[in-house]
């Protein structure tokens, strides 16, 4: 039994719907204005864009193939450039980001095409039909799900633009490969 002079603990005052919008409010309003700065002054979303010369010119000094690189506008983005020698030959890569944001590969090499095509394309790839540039013909695969792909196989070297089934861009960087 309780004294009257034990001190009772008060009942606590119910939370009303508002007082938990001011506090989610003290807590997403920061949250906003850093991801708006963010996004507006840092540019957040523009690409990340890499310099790709370096690697064009490992890749031409290898001499294993001869290495063309595209001609695209100020709105295409490098996000990665590589060049790897394996045994088999030698792979160029360079990753793209096309004007609406999508990604696109270039992949160039001296590695054998019955070991190439599989690697890049996935273990059954289909030939779906031909894409005419220029004086090049290339060979236009459904790849891994959800991607196409445009191959074309020259003396010494094997071209693969790779991206997703649906993009247009392919054809552009395809036909800007000297």
């Amino acid at each position: 039994m309780s004294s009257p002079d034990t001190p009772t603990v008060a009942k606590r005052a119910e939370r009303r719907p508002r007082d938990m919008a001011m506090s989610l409010a003290v807590l997403l309003i920061p949250i906003a204005l850093l991801l708006g700065f963010y996004r507006l002054v840092l540019d957040g979303d523009k690409p990340i864009s890499v310099d790709a010369a370096p690697t064009l010119q490992q890749a031409r000094a290898a001499r294993a193939f001869p290495v063309s690189a595209p001609s695209l506008g100020a709105d295409w983005h490098v996000q990665t450039a590589t060049f790897k020698r394996e045994s088999g030959g030698a792979t160029l890569r360079l990753g793209y980001v096309d004007p609406r944001g999508e990604p696109l590969q270039l992949v160039e090499s001296s590695v054998a095409t019955a070991t190439l095509i599989p690697a890049e394309l996935g273990k059954t790839p289909t030939a779906t039909g031909t894409h005419q540039a220029g004086a090049r013909t290339w060979q236009r695969y459904d790849a891994r799900p959800g991607e196409n792909a445009l191959v074309l196989l020259e003396k010494g070297r094997t071209i693969i633009v790779i991206g997703k089934a649906e993009s247009t861009s392919l054809e552009k960087l395809a036909s800007t490969l000297p």
